[in-house]
């Protein structure tokens, strides 16, 4: 089984995690840039960390056999406090950088004005840039929120087939199907999704456009739940060609689009060395992580 975690925070997580991972199954990841629980006083605070997804985080992963990629934007959480809205006149610089494969975490928290405009904004550096776009969906008011979110990439103009619509649920994803966008699910051990949901939403809407990841950060979080899940549609009746292409081609297909993917050779094999059960690599007991 090959997986490749579409949007894992890898900056939040240990050399233990990626150990676990690449025995997994796990040789290429997307990290996206999000909120790291504290808050940042100013636009400096945000260029080190966008300087560390493209230089450390990359070279701590190749040690351990996986591709590491990032996306950068100025969260939306962020987006609400005026000493980061600077940020985005930053961004331009970072979005022309090789391993940066979409323009994210972006779109709505608590759905303000200043959400909003820092959403807009970075969908227009999509277009510009040629990037595809990761779109949080907020943890509260999913149906509203994912229909607001929807609205915006409508009126940017950005081409539907070029955004993931994330952290989705039963509720959203007919949604982001009708939309035209691809849908990501986040599989958590606590919230959000799990295996055997996930599992029931690809029997009911298919495989094609979905993208499963682990979304694991400082919180309560596993990156090995990709593996489970694919785990669970096999033992649900699909087969190993439809593993592979929720937990390996789609993402590829949909970072494939920003022209930057450098991936590892990595054809299915047989049996993967035994993944450590999930849960075994979990954050600490926040209650929801930031991504």
């Amino acid at each position: 089984m090959r997986i490749f975690d579409p949007h894992i925070h890898m900056t939040s997580r240990t050399t233990a995690d990626y150990r676990a991972m690449r025995a997994a199954g796990v040789t290429a990841v997307v990290e996206p840039a999000f909120w790291l629980g504290q808050p940042r006083t100013s636009p400096e605070s945000f260029a080190d960390y966008f300087d560390g997804l493209l230089g450390w985080e990359p070279f701590r992963a190749s040690q351990y056999g996986i591709s590491h990629h990032c996306t950068i934007a100025l969260n939306p959480k962020e987006a609400n406090d005026p000493r980061c809205v600077p940020v985005l006149d930053l961004l331009p610089r970072y979005l022309v950088k090789d391993r940066v494969v979409a323009v994210g975490e972006i779109g709505f928290d608590s759905a303000t004005p200043e959400e909003e405009h820092a959403f807009a904004v970075q969908l227009g550096l999509a277009v510009e840039h040629e990037l595809p776009a990761m779109v949080h969906t907020p943890h509260r008011d999913k149906a509203g929120g994912t229909d607001r979110s929807i609205a915006v990439i409508r009126e940017s103009g950005i081409d539907p087939g070029m955004v993931v619509l994330d952290h989705l649920n039963e509720v959203t994803v007919r949604r982001a199907a009708d939309a035209g966008c691809w849908m990501g699910f986040s599989i958590y051990p606590d919230t959000k999704m799990d295996p055997d949901r996930m599992v029931r939403i690809l029997k009911e809407y298919g495989t094609e456009r979905m993208l499963v990841n682990s979304a694991a950060d400082w919180g309560h979080s596993d990156p090995l739940l990709t593996r489970a899940t694919g785990e669970a549609m096999l033992a649900a009746g699909f087969d190993a060609d439809d593993v592979d292409r929720v937990l390996w081609r789609n993402p590829v297909e949909f970072y494939g689009q920003s022209g930057r993917l450098e991936l590892p050779d990595a054809e299915p094999t047989g049996t993967a060395e035994p993944a450590p059960p999930p849960g075994s690599f979990a954050g600490n007991s926040l209650l929801r992580g930031g991504g």
